[in-house]
């Protein structure tokens, strides 16, 4: 059977000893390097572009940087965070750095053991009871990148935004900002495109519905 190769990262030593006996005993796992710090995650990936490397999360550095620079210098290396660090935020971070797998350290053997094999399959793995916390808040973090994304629009964006919620049509924007109709019907297209809608309706809709605060900065005059 073929070994998969997998890399261990975490400055607590003793934590890399059970690790690496856990793996040892189940069989078809290679232990290639282990690192103490968050640099050894990047270095690691980029020097021997292990299947699976498993990280802590609190160690010397930063960490969701480590992740990231890891994952594009080797994309096919897959990370699983194994980490104390219970709150929802350090998982979203570690998922939108490239992480594939989150198991917390009170879970139990088997369920790393699972995750590593799920983040060799391309699948990803929570902590089981963890995950439905994880997955309301990634959705949550979902609609704040697409707020977000609302507030980058240019000035000439706004104003037609605005005049949108005020009901008027392309002609009325054209007339009261002066340019062209084609020109607004232009920049409904790219509108649709940055709030992830598909027609003039939903753009109004999409804006109706964004965080208060949030259009009232981006559609400040």
């Amino acid at each position: 059977m073929e070994m998969m190769s997998v890399a261990l990262v975490d400055d607590h030593p003793l934590m890399i000893e059970a690790v690496s006996s856990l793996l040892a005993r189940s069989g078809g796992f290679e232990i290639v390097a282990t690192g103490v710090t968050a640099n050894d995650v990047i270095d690691i990936c980029a020097r021997e572009k292990p299947q699976v490397i498993v990280v802590d999360l609190n160690m010397p550095g930063d960490i969701y940087s480590a992740i990231e620079q890891a994952r594009r210098a080797s994309p096919d290396t897959k990370v699983v965070a194994f980490t104390a660090a219970t709150g929802v935020d350090p998982a979203i971070r570690a998922l939108d750095s490239g992480a594939t797998g989150y198991v917390l350290k009170g879970s139990s053997s088997r369920e790393l053991i699972e995750a590593i094999t799920a983040a060799d399959s391309g699948e990803t793995y929570i902590t089981q009871h963890f995950a439905s916390r994880v997955i309301t808040a990634l959705r949550d973090s979902s609609l704040r990148r697409r707020a977000a994304e609302a507030v980058k629009l240019s000035i000439r964006e706004q104003q037609i935004v605005r005049l949108l919620l005020h009901g008027k049509t392309n002609k009325e924007i054209a007339s009261t900002i002066r340019i062209s109709e084609k020109t607004v019907k232009h920049y409904m297209t790219l509108l649709m495109q940055k709030l992830h809608v598909r027609n003039r309706l939903e753009v109004v809709i999409a804006a109706q519905k964004l965080d208060a605060r949030t259009m009232s900065n981006a559609l400040h005059s």
